[in-house]
């Protein structure tokens, strides 16, 4: 199963989540969508956003320093 990076860093809202909007049409089923972040409402985002969407969040995560990561199966 490939990983895919997609590094959003230093976008702040909505810029994360249209990033990630702009690459799913690219990828194929069974990849599995990583994105780190720093935008502050990354975390809220991204869980909102798969939740509308139907793509499983499979983790999010903060490492303290204001950096966030995503995880979404395609």
């Amino acid at each position: 199963m490939a990983v895919v990076q997609l590094d959003a860093m230093g976008l702040k809202c909505p810029q994360p989540i249209l990033k990630v909007m702009a690459l799913i049409p690219t990828l194929t089923g069974g990849e599995i969508l990583e994105v780190t972040a720093d935008c502050p409402s990354f975390p809220t985002d991204i869980k909102a956003w798969a939740e509308k969407t139907g793509k499983p969040l499979l983790m999010c995560s903060s490492d303290g320093t204001g950096k966030h990561t995503a995880q979404i199966q395609l």
